[in-house]
Protein backbone atom coordinates (compact mmCIF):
# COMPACT_ATOMS: atom_id res chain seq x y z
CA UNK A 1 0.00 0.00 0.00
CA UNK A 2 2.73 2.55 0.99
CA UNK A 3 4.78 1.71 -2.73
CA UNK A 4 1.36 2.68 -4.36
CA UNK A 5 0.93 5.45 -2.41
CA UNK A 6 4.31 6.38 -3.41
CA UNK A 7 3.65 5.98 -6.90
CA UNK A 8 0.97 8.32 -6.66
CA UNK A 9 2.12 10.56 -5.18
CA UNK A 10 4.94 10.66 -8.10
CA UNK A 11 2.85 10.69 -10.98
CA UNK A 12 0.76 13.16 -9.27
CA UNK A 13 3.95 15.20 -8.59
CA UNK A 14 5.30 14.32 -12.44
CA UNK A 15 1.96 16.00 -13.61
CA UNK A 16 2.22 19.13 -11.50
CA UNK A 17 5.77 19.61 -12.65
CA UNK A 18 4.55 18.95 -16.95
CA UNK A 19 1.80 21.43 -15.79
CA UNK A 20 4.11 23.98 -14.29
CA UNK A 21 6.56 24.01 -17.50
CA UNK A 22 2.97 24.08 -20.21
CA UNK A 23 2.16 26.80 -18.38
CA UNK A 24 5.24 28.82 -18.38
CA UNK A 25 5.28 28.08 -21.95
CA UNK A 26 1.92 28.88 -22.96
CA UNK A 27 2.63 32.12 -20.37
CA UNK A 28 5.67 33.42 -22.07
CA UNK A 29 4.49 33.18 -25.86
CA UNK A 30 4.05 36.07 -27.95
CA UNK A 31 0.38 37.73 -27.74
CA UNK A 32 -1.74 39.41 -30.13
CA UNK A 33 -2.45 43.04 -29.60
CA UNK A 34 -6.39 42.95 -28.27
CA UNK A 35 -4.35 40.79 -25.10
CA UNK A 36 -2.17 43.60 -24.21
CA UNK A 37 -2.45 45.77 -21.29
CA UNK A 38 -3.51 49.32 -22.09
CA UNK A 39 -0.07 50.50 -21.35
CA UNK A 40 1.51 48.26 -23.63
CA UNK A 41 -1.47 49.34 -26.24
CA UNK A 42 0.95 51.97 -28.47
CA UNK A 43 0.42 51.24 -32.20
CA UNK A 44 -3.21 49.20 -33.17
CA UNK A 45 -1.64 48.28 -36.46
CA UNK A 46 1.26 46.47 -35.16
CA UNK A 47 -1.35 42.88 -34.28
CA UNK A 48 0.49 40.50 -32.84
CA UNK A 49 4.08 39.39 -31.35
CA UNK A 50 4.09 41.11 -28.73
CA UNK A 51 5.68 40.18 -25.20
CA UNK A 52 3.71 40.89 -22.18
CA UNK A 53 4.68 41.03 -18.22
CA UNK A 54 7.36 38.77 -18.34
CA UNK A 55 9.56 38.37 -15.65
CA UNK A 56 13.09 40.45 -16.01
CA UNK A 57 15.01 37.12 -16.75
CA UNK A 58 12.68 36.26 -19.75
CA UNK A 59 12.93 39.54 -20.87
CA UNK A 60 16.66 39.72 -21.01
CA UNK A 61 16.68 36.94 -22.57
CA UNK A 62 14.06 37.81 -25.13
CA UNK A 63 16.93 40.04 -27.17
CA UNK A 64 17.87 36.94 -28.75
CA UNK A 65 14.25 35.79 -29.94
CA UNK A 66 12.02 36.87 -32.51
CA UNK A 67 9.44 39.58 -31.63
CA UNK A 68 8.17 42.49 -32.70
CA UNK A 69 10.36 44.59 -30.79
CA UNK A 70 13.58 42.56 -31.64
CA UNK A 71 14.57 44.55 -34.53
CA UNK A 72 13.59 48.32 -32.11
CA UNK A 73 16.56 46.93 -29.87
CA UNK A 74 19.29 45.80 -32.10
CA UNK A 75 18.89 48.82 -34.31
CA UNK A 76 20.06 51.12 -31.53
CA UNK A 77 22.43 48.77 -29.86
CA UNK A 78 24.43 48.21 -32.88
CA UNK A 79 24.40 52.19 -33.49
CA UNK A 80 25.97 52.12 -29.98
CA UNK A 81 28.39 49.87 -30.80
CA UNK A 82 29.40 52.37 -34.09
CA UNK A 83 29.32 55.52 -32.30
CA UNK A 84 31.43 54.06 -29.36
CA UNK A 85 33.74 52.97 -31.72
CA UNK A 86 33.76 56.62 -33.33
CA UNK A 87 34.42 57.91 -30.33
CA UNK A 88 37.28 55.99 -29.30
CA UNK A 89 38.46 56.75 -33.00
CA UNK A 90 38.08 60.50 -32.86
CA UNK A 91 39.97 60.45 -29.34
CA UNK A 92 42.97 58.15 -31.04
CA UNK A 93 43.54 59.57 -34.53
CA UNK A 94 42.18 63.03 -34.97
CA UNK A 95 43.83 64.76 -35.56
CA UNK A 96 46.89 62.43 -35.58
CA UNK A 97 49.61 62.49 -33.40
CA UNK A 98 52.72 60.98 -32.62
CA UNK A 99 52.75 56.99 -32.65
CA UNK A 100 55.18 55.76 -30.32
CA UNK A 101 55.44 52.03 -31.34
CA UNK A 102 56.29 53.88 -35.36
CA UNK A 103 58.92 55.44 -33.97
CA UNK A 104 60.67 52.39 -32.82
CA UNK A 105 63.10 52.47 -35.77
CA UNK A 106 63.70 56.16 -35.95
CA UNK A 107 67.18 56.07 -34.01
CA UNK A 108 67.94 53.68 -36.66
CA UNK A 109 66.93 55.45 -39.25
CA UNK A 110 68.47 58.85 -37.83
CA UNK A 111 71.53 57.79 -37.86
CA UNK A 112 72.28 56.84 -41.63
CA UNK A 113 70.45 60.84 -41.81
CA UNK A 114 72.69 63.97 -42.70
CA UNK A 115 71.20 65.93 -40.09
CA UNK A 116 73.07 69.09 -41.28
CA UNK A 117 71.28 69.03 -44.76
CA UNK A 118 68.15 68.47 -42.29
CA UNK A 119 69.11 71.38 -40.71
CA UNK A 120 70.00 73.71 -43.65
CA UNK A 121 66.55 72.30 -45.75
CA UNK A 122 64.65 73.57 -42.57
CA UNK A 123 66.05 76.91 -42.11
CA UNK A 124 66.06 77.37 -45.81
CA UNK A 125 61.96 76.87 -45.78
CA UNK A 126 60.45 77.77 -42.14
CA UNK A 127 61.64 81.55 -42.34
CA UNK A 128 58.55 81.20 -44.92
CA UNK A 129 56.52 80.38 -42.29
CA UNK A 130 54.16 83.32 -40.47
CA UNK A 131 55.89 84.42 -37.75
CA UNK A 132 55.30 82.17 -34.25
CA UNK A 133 52.96 84.44 -32.32
CA UNK A 134 50.01 84.55 -35.45
CA UNK A 135 51.17 80.38 -35.59
CA UNK A 136 49.71 80.24 -32.09
CA UNK A 137 47.07 82.05 -32.91
CA UNK A 138 45.54 80.82 -35.95
CA UNK A 139 46.73 77.22 -36.91
CA UNK A 140 46.88 74.11 -35.91
CA UNK A 141 48.75 70.83 -35.85
CA UNK A 142 46.97 69.27 -39.19
CA UNK A 143 48.20 72.92 -41.45
CA UNK A 144 51.52 72.93 -39.33
CA UNK A 145 52.40 69.11 -40.01
CA UNK A 146 51.25 70.05 -43.65
CA UNK A 147 53.95 72.60 -43.96
CA UNK A 148 56.63 70.92 -42.00
CA UNK A 149 56.15 67.89 -44.34
CA UNK A 150 56.82 69.87 -47.18
CA UNK A 151 59.61 71.26 -45.47
CA UNK A 152 61.58 68.08 -45.04
CA UNK A 153 63.79 66.43 -47.90
CA UNK A 154 62.09 63.29 -49.22
CA UNK A 155 65.53 61.99 -48.74
CA UNK A 156 68.09 62.93 -45.59
CA UNK A 157 71.18 62.42 -47.87
CA UNK A 158 72.99 61.80 -51.24
CA UNK A 159 73.80 58.02 -50.13
CA UNK A 160 70.24 57.30 -48.52
CA UNK A 161 68.25 54.39 -50.87
CA UNK A 162 65.72 54.03 -48.34
CA UNK A 163 62.76 52.65 -49.39
CA UNK A 164 60.00 55.67 -49.79
CA UNK A 165 57.18 54.63 -48.19
CA UNK A 166 59.64 54.14 -44.65
CA UNK A 167 61.04 57.68 -45.56
CA UNK A 168 57.08 58.96 -45.60
CA UNK A 169 56.66 57.15 -42.19
CA UNK A 170 59.73 59.42 -40.61
CA UNK A 171 58.80 62.77 -42.48
CA UNK A 172 55.21 62.25 -40.93
CA UNK A 173 56.67 60.75 -37.63
CA UNK A 174 59.14 64.53 -37.47
CA UNK A 175 56.19 66.70 -38.48
CA UNK A 176 53.88 64.59 -35.64
CA UNK A 177 56.69 65.30 -32.97
CA UNK A 178 57.23 69.02 -33.97
CA UNK A 179 53.70 70.31 -34.89
CA UNK A 180 52.17 69.79 -31.36
CA UNK A 181 55.35 72.07 -29.73
CA UNK A 182 53.92 75.02 -31.97
CA UNK A 183 50.24 75.42 -31.54
CA UNK A 184 47.62 73.64 -29.00
CA UNK A 185 44.38 72.30 -30.87
CA UNK A 186 41.10 73.26 -30.57
CA UNK A 187 38.91 72.36 -27.35
CA UNK A 188 36.99 69.34 -28.46
CA UNK A 189 34.53 69.01 -25.96
CA UNK A 190 31.51 70.14 -27.75
CA UNK A 191 32.34 66.75 -30.36
CA UNK A 192 32.45 64.47 -27.79
CA UNK A 193 29.13 66.04 -26.19
CA UNK A 194 27.80 65.04 -29.33
CA UNK A 195 29.43 61.73 -29.21
CA UNK A 196 28.12 61.15 -25.87
CA UNK A 197 24.37 62.63 -26.28
CA UNK A 198 24.32 60.20 -29.00
CA UNK A 199 25.40 57.12 -27.76
CA UNK A 200 23.14 57.68 -24.71
CA UNK A 201 19.89 58.56 -26.49
CA UNK A 202 21.32 55.17 -28.55
CA UNK A 203 21.86 53.12 -25.42
CA UNK A 204 18.34 54.17 -23.48
CA UNK A 205 16.35 53.49 -26.73
CA UNK A 206 17.19 49.92 -26.60
CA UNK A 207 17.01 49.42 -23.44
CA UNK A 208 13.79 50.97 -23.44
CA UNK A 209 12.41 49.16 -26.28
CA UNK A 210 13.47 45.27 -24.80
CA UNK A 211 12.28 46.52 -20.93
CA UNK A 212 9.28 47.89 -21.18
CA UNK A 213 7.26 44.97 -21.34
CA UNK A 214 8.09 43.78 -18.12
CA UNK A 215 5.68 46.01 -15.82
CA UNK A 216 3.45 49.71 -16.01
CA UNK A 217 6.33 50.68 -13.48
CA UNK A 218 9.00 49.71 -15.58
CA UNK A 219 7.52 50.62 -18.68
CA UNK A 220 6.76 54.22 -16.86
CA UNK A 221 10.44 54.54 -16.60
CA UNK A 222 11.68 53.26 -19.65
CA UNK A 223 9.95 55.54 -21.81
CA UNK A 224 10.69 58.69 -19.88
CA UNK A 225 14.71 57.22 -20.46
CA UNK A 226 13.88 57.05 -24.43
CA UNK A 227 12.84 60.70 -23.82
CA UNK A 228 15.19 62.27 -22.13
CA UNK A 229 17.49 60.47 -24.87
CA UNK A 230 15.58 61.64 -27.75
CA UNK A 231 16.40 64.98 -26.06
CA UNK A 232 19.72 64.70 -25.50
CA UNK A 233 20.44 64.03 -28.60
CA UNK A 234 19.08 67.05 -30.22
CA UNK A 235 20.31 69.35 -27.77
CA UNK A 236 24.25 68.15 -28.11
CA UNK A 237 23.79 67.97 -32.25
CA UNK A 238 23.98 71.54 -31.49
CA UNK A 239 26.95 71.79 -29.90
CA UNK A 240 29.59 71.37 -32.11
CA UNK A 241 28.58 73.41 -34.98
CA UNK A 242 27.26 76.36 -32.63
CA UNK A 243 30.59 75.98 -30.66
CA UNK A 244 32.42 75.72 -33.85
CA UNK A 245 30.89 78.38 -35.91
CA UNK A 246 30.55 81.10 -33.48
CA UNK A 247 33.49 80.26 -31.07
CA UNK A 248 35.19 84.10 -32.18
CA UNK A 249 32.06 85.46 -31.40
CA UNK A 250 31.59 84.79 -27.44
CA UNK A 251 28.11 86.42 -27.27
CA UNK A 252 26.22 84.32 -29.96
CA UNK A 253 28.28 81.44 -29.28
CA UNK A 254 26.87 81.49 -25.57
CA UNK A 255 23.39 82.52 -26.67
CA UNK A 256 22.84 79.67 -28.91
CA UNK A 257 24.06 77.18 -26.85
CA UNK A 258 22.42 78.46 -23.99
CA UNK A 259 19.06 78.66 -25.55
CA UNK A 260 19.31 75.13 -26.67
CA UNK A 261 20.48 73.48 -23.27
CA UNK A 262 17.30 75.28 -21.93
CA UNK A 263 15.18 73.88 -24.90
CA UNK A 264 16.29 70.50 -24.31
CA UNK A 265 15.96 70.77 -20.18
CA UNK A 266 12.44 71.67 -20.69
CA UNK A 267 11.31 68.89 -23.08
CA UNK A 268 12.93 66.35 -20.81
CA UNK A 269 10.95 68.03 -17.91
CA UNK A 270 7.92 68.00 -19.80
CA UNK A 271 8.54 64.19 -20.96
CA UNK A 272 8.29 63.49 -17.53
CA UNK A 273 4.55 64.42 -17.13
CA UNK A 274 2.70 60.73 -17.17
CA UNK A 275 0.28 62.02 -19.87
CA UNK A 276 2.59 62.80 -22.30
CA UNK A 277 3.01 58.69 -22.93
CA UNK A 278 -0.50 58.58 -23.92
CA UNK A 279 -0.40 57.49 -28.10
CA UNK A 280 -2.76 60.18 -28.73
CA UNK A 281 0.06 62.43 -27.99
CA UNK A 282 2.08 60.68 -30.58
CA UNK A 283 2.06 63.49 -32.52
CA UNK A 284 2.76 66.11 -30.15
CA UNK A 285 6.20 64.26 -29.41
CA UNK A 286 6.82 64.05 -32.52
CA UNK A 287 6.14 67.72 -33.18
CA UNK A 288 8.15 68.71 -30.27
CA UNK A 289 11.18 66.95 -31.29
CA UNK A 290 10.83 68.18 -34.33
CA UNK A 291 10.77 71.64 -33.41
CA UNK A 292 13.87 71.69 -31.55
CA UNK A 293 15.85 70.48 -34.44
CA UNK A 294 14.19 73.09 -36.78
CA UNK A 295 15.03 75.60 -34.04
CA UNK A 296 19.00 75.11 -35.69
CA UNK A 297 17.92 76.99 -38.70
CA UNK A 298 18.75 80.36 -37.00
CA UNK A 299 22.68 79.27 -36.31
CA UNK A 300 22.82 77.84 -39.49
CA UNK A 301 21.43 81.01 -41.39
CA UNK A 302 23.72 83.20 -39.28
CA UNK A 303 27.01 80.88 -39.66
CA UNK A 304 26.12 81.48 -43.82
CA UNK A 305 25.94 85.14 -43.66
CA UNK A 306 28.92 85.63 -41.35
CA UNK A 307 31.27 82.95 -43.47
CA UNK A 308 30.00 83.21 -46.55
CA UNK A 309 32.19 82.23 -49.34
CA UNK A 310 34.01 79.95 -47.15
CA UNK A 311 34.02 76.60 -48.75
CA UNK A 312 34.12 74.79 -45.30
CA UNK A 313 30.59 76.39 -44.10
CA UNK A 314 28.88 75.23 -47.66
CA UNK A 315 30.04 71.87 -46.65
CA UNK A 316 28.81 71.57 -43.14
CA UNK A 317 25.57 73.34 -44.54
CA UNK A 318 25.26 70.58 -46.83
CA UNK A 319 25.74 67.93 -44.19
CA UNK A 320 23.22 69.52 -41.52
CA UNK A 321 20.20 69.49 -44.42
CA UNK A 322 20.93 65.90 -44.65
CA UNK A 323 20.88 65.20 -40.95
CA UNK A 324 17.87 67.11 -40.46
CA UNK A 325 15.94 65.94 -43.88
CA UNK A 326 16.83 62.37 -42.22
CA UNK A 327 15.74 63.12 -38.63
CA UNK A 328 12.30 64.92 -40.16
CA UNK A 329 11.26 62.10 -42.52
CA UNK A 330 12.14 59.64 -39.63
CA UNK A 331 9.97 62.24 -37.08
CA UNK A 332 7.50 61.81 -40.24
CA UNK A 333 7.13 58.37 -40.35
CA UNK A 334 7.35 57.79 -36.58
CA UNK A 335 3.80 60.02 -36.33
CA UNK A 336 1.93 58.63 -39.05
CA UNK A 337 2.74 55.16 -38.48
CA UNK A 338 3.69 54.37 -42.13
CA UNK A 339 3.93 51.85 -43.89
CA UNK A 340 1.91 49.28 -41.19
CA UNK A 341 -1.60 51.89 -41.30
CA UNK A 342 -1.29 50.56 -44.96
CA UNK A 343 -1.36 47.04 -44.56
CA UNK A 344 -1.98 46.01 -40.61
CA UNK A 345 -0.01 43.14 -39.19
CA UNK A 346 2.04 42.57 -42.49
CA UNK A 347 5.03 44.63 -40.96
CA UNK A 348 4.97 43.00 -37.21
CA UNK A 349 8.40 41.37 -37.23
CA UNK A 350 10.19 43.76 -39.73
CA UNK A 351 9.82 47.45 -41.72
CA UNK A 352 7.16 49.30 -39.40
CA UNK A 353 7.59 52.92 -38.76
CA UNK A 354 9.69 52.66 -35.38
CA UNK A 355 12.08 50.36 -37.39
CA UNK A 356 12.79 52.95 -39.75
CA UNK A 357 12.38 55.97 -37.62
CA UNK A 358 15.53 54.21 -35.50
CA UNK A 359 17.38 53.66 -38.47
CA UNK A 360 16.68 57.29 -39.80
CA UNK A 361 18.01 58.71 -36.75
CA UNK A 362 21.11 56.07 -36.56
CA UNK A 363 21.78 57.86 -40.00
CA UNK A 364 21.28 61.35 -39.39
CA UNK A 365 23.67 60.91 -36.20
CA UNK A 366 26.46 59.75 -38.59
CA UNK A 367 26.17 62.47 -41.15
CA UNK A 368 26.69 65.19 -37.88
CA UNK A 369 29.30 62.98 -36.42
CA UNK A 370 30.74 63.87 -40.33
CA UNK A 371 29.82 67.58 -40.37
CA UNK A 372 32.15 67.91 -36.94
CA UNK A 373 34.90 66.10 -38.71
CA UNK A 374 34.97 69.04 -41.03
CA UNK A 375 34.08 72.03 -38.35
CA UNK A 376 37.53 70.41 -36.37
CA UNK A 377 39.54 70.63 -39.61
CA UNK A 378 38.58 73.99 -40.19
CA UNK A 379 38.93 75.43 -37.20
CA UNK A 380 42.37 73.71 -36.95
CA UNK A 381 43.19 75.30 -40.00
CA UNK A 382 41.78 78.30 -39.73
CA UNK A 383 41.18 79.46 -35.99
CA UNK A 384 40.04 82.49 -35.47
CA UNK A 385 40.66 84.61 -38.37
CA UNK A 386 41.62 88.85 -38.47
CA UNK A 387 38.34 89.92 -39.41
CA UNK A 388 36.63 87.50 -36.99
CA UNK A 389 38.92 88.90 -34.12
CA UNK A 390 38.63 92.68 -35.31
CA UNK A 391 34.65 92.04 -35.24
CA UNK A 392 34.46 89.90 -31.60
CA UNK A 393 36.83 92.68 -30.13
Amino acid sequence: MGSEETNLMGTEGGKQGKGRRLWKKVKYQLVEYHSLPAYLRDNEYILAHYRSEWPLKQVFFSIFTIHNETLNVWTHLIGFFIFLALTIYTAMKIPTVVDLNSLQHLPDMLKKTDLHKLQLELLTCLPSMPDLHRLREEISSWHIKEHLYNCLPGRFSGSNHTDVCVLHNVKEDLANIIAPLLIRPITRWPFFAFLGGAMFCLLASSICHLLSCHSQRMAYIMLRLDYAGIAALISTSFYPPVYYSFMCYPFFCNLYLGFITVLGVATICFSLLPVFQNPEFRTIRASLFFGMGMSGAGPILHKLFLFWGQPEVFHTTGYEILMGALYGIGALVYATRIPERWMPGKFDIAGHSHQLFHVLVVAGAYVHYRAGLVYLRWRDLQGCGFNELSISA
